[in-house]
């Protein structure tokens, strides 16, 4: 039984990781925390369901579709609007503002497109794989499997590729990075753009889950900001091993002891990280 715990655990975690590196990269690029990440799931996945199931569009045009719409939207529009107004004041009027347009997207979302939870199906048939004694399911491996693609090809892209390297000089160091003739706000576009990106590959592996609904995001989001914390703010790896750690704690919890402390479990982790390590296990103090 453990084998399986622990596939459902990494096939969770990757979810939130994903989540958590997009919470990571806004942070180093432009030192803003975007509490309406949970919303940046949920929307993407209603444009799924609106291309699929409304628009009947084929599935993989319909993932496709939406993925680019929401980097078009929470990338491009993000950053023009509330970015550009906000980020010459500080992190807190970008949180409270965030905030808002959380509420904002549920509520919207709950008038104009339903309240009631919608099937979206996985990419995958939800069918039970045995191995050594072991009972998996297919699209917790799927997940496994797409999540590690995704990150380890935005990993690969901030690694090595010439924006990626821009990236990475803004997020170590933003004014030494302007006077080497970098565009610090091209840069903080590229974030916000790669953070939709993985928002809507995440909403593609959670709806199935989940199942699509106006407030989805509220616990991916705040499971994932969570992880970004244990792990590491600063650190994109810290957003993967946090996500990953709470996507385990909450299962292996749910198992050996009840579903009503999964969540518990994990904000005592969290709480014992601050205490300890305040900068996460992997990331790096700052002043």
């Amino acid at each position: 039984m453990l084998p399986e715990l622990l596939i459902k655990g990494l096939s969770l975690g990757a979810i939130y990781a994903m989540i958590a590196m997009g919470f990571c990269l806004l942070w180093q690029t432009s030192r803003l925390v975007n509490f309406a990440e949970g919303e940046f799931v949920t929307i993407p996945a209603f444009l799924m369901v609106l291309f699929y199931s409304v628009l009947h569009f084929p599935y993989p045009l319909a993932i496709l579709a939406a993925i680019l719409l929401a980097a078009l939207l929470l990338g491009l529009v993000m950053k023009k609007t509330l970015v550009d107004a906000l980020i010459t004041r500080g992190n807190t009027p970008f949180v409270v503002t965030t905030i808002a347009l959380g509420f904002f997207v549920k509520d919207f979302l709950t008038v104009f497109a339903t309240p009631e939870a919608m099937n979206f199906p996985s990419m995958v048939p939800q069918t039970p794989l045995h191995f050594a004694g072991a009972v998996f399911s297919s699209l917790d491996l799927w997940n496994i499997v797409i999540a590690a693609v995704v990150i380890l090809g935005v990993s690969f892209f901030i690694r090595k590729s010439k924006p990626g390297k821009a990236l990475q000089a803004v997020a170590q160091n933003r004014e030494a990075a302007v006077i080497m003739g970098i565009d610090a706000q091209k840069m903080i576009l590229l974030a916000f753009s790669i953070n939709a990106v993985l928002a809507a590959f995440s909403a593609s592996l959670a709806a199935p889950i989940y199942m699509v609904k106006y407030d989805m995001g509220n616990e991916l989001g705040l499971k994932a900001f969570y992880a970004a914390i244990i792990g590491g703010f600063n650190q994109v790896r810290g957003a993967l091993l946090g996500g990953l750690l709470v996507g385990l704690i909450e299962i292996l919890t749910a198992a050996y002891i009840s579903t009503q402390y999964k969540s518990g479990f994990v904000l005592l982790v969290l709480i014992v990280v601050i205490l300890f390590k305040p900068e996460g296990l992997l990331g790096t103090k700052e002043q």
